[in-house]
């Protein structure tokens, strides 16, 4: 079976579908059945390069709200975060821009380590607050998977590396009318839109199992 996962790094409710998905693949008996392809998806393509804004400074300027509004904003997100064993914090979280992360996401893909390299990316962004405008982050990710840390600079360095493949990924979510991440797509039939409860996605895997012949 073939699911697609249009996300991006940089998104709470991603990672907590990306949860969710795992969980109820487990559940529903496909572990070794499942193939996951990650789509790049940036959600804020416009994001600055520079040193990423705080969250709270982010929303109080951009949503025209307290410190404590901005706070009570993002409360829902913490909370079902914590459904799936994560830990947001948003007080050390920042605002970047994704499109190195992305890019890099595809050179790892060569090597099978594009989902290891994604669930790093989230962890080191949404919970341990790390700024993935900032290069040093990226390449410390690249590092722990063993890959070559100075040709991963390379890649880094040259802007226009795995543009082509960043450009597909748009082109498919443009496609299918992807609007808004995380956004599932299971066997090029179902789809299911953002981080719904576990019984969706199993409920969803089991439909597309049918149609894919998997038999647990």
């Amino acid at each position: 079976m073939k699911i697609e996962v249009f996300s991006d790094f940089s998104c709470p409710f991603c990672y907590i579908g990306k949860k969710e998905l795992e969980r109820a693949i487990k559940e529903a008996g496909y572990t070794d059945q499942v193939e996951i392809e990650f789509k790049s998806y940036q959600i804020d393509p416009g994001a600055s390069k520079e040193v990423g804004q705080n969250y709270y400074e982010y929303f109080m300027a951009h949503q025209k709200v307290t410190f404590e509004e901005a706070q009570r904003m993002t409360a829902g997100m913490i909370e079902r975060a914590k459904e799936v064993d994560l830990a947001y914090n948003f007080a050390e979280m920042k605002k970047v821009h994704t499109e190195n992360a992305h890019r890099l996401a595809k050179w790892t893909k060569q090597f099978g380590k594009e989902a290891a390299y994604t669930e790093a990316l989230m962890a080191a962004h949404l919970i341990e607050g790390k700024d993935l405008n900032d290069e040093a982050v990226l390449l410390a990710v690249i590092k722990e998977l063993n890959l070559n840390v100075a040709t991963a600079k390379e890649v880094l360095t040259n802007p226009d590396d795995f543009m082509e493949e960043l450009d597909k990924d748009r082109y498919d979510a443009q496609q299918i009318g992807v609007q808004s991440v995380p956004f599932f797509v299971f066997e090029n039939r179902y789809g299911i839109k953002g981080a719904e409860p576990n019984e969706v996605f199993v409920r969803t895997l089991l439909q597309a199992a049918e149609i894919a012949g998997l038999s647990k």
